[in-house]
């Protein structure tokens, strides 16, 4: 394994698409908050990259040499991990690739992607549609909702989503092993079976107030806010969202809101109840590349969908845990599972 370091930023690009780079280059300044590229870029601390060829799984299935393809991510630990395995599997199909991961929020990132700056970045199903094309309601139903979003955006914005990973990181709640042995609950169902005592949560306080939050959850499984036969206030915490989590574990409450990808369900051993009344938004991620760079080269679909479909819940708990737990470089968190896996060597 070796360490390349991104592309250069003032590469040559073919006539059709200069004019939309001109015009991100002009975007990218206004939301940059730490250049580091050449001239006026998108704000990002990409890092290195480490390298290495097509396993036998991919090798001969995309032959990219030579296209030039800007990978972005936005900067939170598992969509960084996500952004370095597209890099890894585009550089070693031959692709000339540069590295603009760990973009400072959604909006920057998403708007680099609208204007071209960016040709590939992973995105998740319900925020495309709430968050970015401006819906209300989530549609029930992952295949569903991966359906209108890929539909909806390619119409509007020429942006492919493609086939959407098994992960779905959305809200969960979860239990520690001493609540979860002395409860023998499985679902979010079940919590109506229980005693109003020990109805008790752990949540971050946009939660409370979130259209898909809180307030519909309970409402949804019968046991509404503020009710004394639902939930009382008084059986809420309200923590900032990393504190939950070790909240949980030491129970200070039985159910802690959490992320179902999060790395430190493994690692204190939490148990996440199943949504069994589908109530919170999907979100599958999905690789979403420019309309013109799919249609020249949709061998990409190709390299990408091998990967994409090991991507489960439990494989990106582990690898968040590595990086968020252990402390490990999410570029090296992502090349070691791509070479387990047999997709790079």
């Amino acid at each position: 394994m070796t360490r390349t370091t991104t592309a250069p930023a003032g590469r040559t690009r073919s006539p059709g698409r200069s004019a939309r780079r001109r015009l991100g280059v002009g975007v990218a300044c206004l939301v940059s908050t730490a250049a580091v590229l050449s001239g006026c870029a998108l704000g990002t601390a990409g890092g290195y990259v480490p390298t290495g060829e097509l396993g036998s799984d991919l090798e001969g299935i995309a032959d990219l040499e030579g296209v030039e393809i800007t990978v972005g991510s936005k900067n939170f630990n598992e969509n960084v991990i996500l952004g370095k395995m597209a890099i890894i599997l585009m550089s070693a199909a031959g692709a000339d690739v540069t590295d603009l991961t760990n973009i400072p929020g959604s909006a920057a990132a998403r708007q680099a992607h609208l204007v071209g700056e960016i040709d590939a970045m992973w995105e998740y199903t319900g925020t495309g549609w709430i968050t970015y094309l401006g819906e209300t309601e989530p549609v029930q139903g992952e295949q569903e909702q991966y359906e209108a979003v890929r539909d909806a955006d390619l119409e509007q914005n020429d942006l492919v989503w493609l086939p959407p990973a098994p992960m779905n990181n959305t809200y969960a709640f979860a239990m520690n092993p001493e609540v979860t042995e002395q409860l023998g609950i499985t679902t979010l169902s079940q919590i109506q079976d229980l005693p109003v005592e020990e109805r008790t949560f752990c949540v971050e306080s946009e939660f409370t107030n979130r259209a898909d939050g809180l307030p519909g959850m309970l409402e949804t499984y019968g046991i509404p806010l503020e009710d004394p036969q639902g939930v009382p206030e008084s059986n809420l915490r309200t923590y900032q969202t990393g504190a939950i989590y070790d909240a949980t574990a030491k129970g200070e409450c039985n159910f802690g809101e959490v992320f179902t990808t999060d790395g430190r369900i493994l690692a204190l051993d939490l148990t996440v109840l199943e949504d069994d009344q589908s109530y919170f938004p999907q979100y599958n991620v999905s690789l979403v590349v420019r309309e013109e760079l799919i249609e020249e080269h949709p061998e990409i679909e190709d390299l990408m969908a091998p990967v994409t479909e090991e991507l489960t819940d439990e494989v990106l708990q582990e690898l968040n845990a590595r990086v968020d737990v252990d402390g490990e470089e999410p570029a090296d968190v992502a090349f070691d599972w791509l070479q387990e896996q047999g997709f790079v060597q």
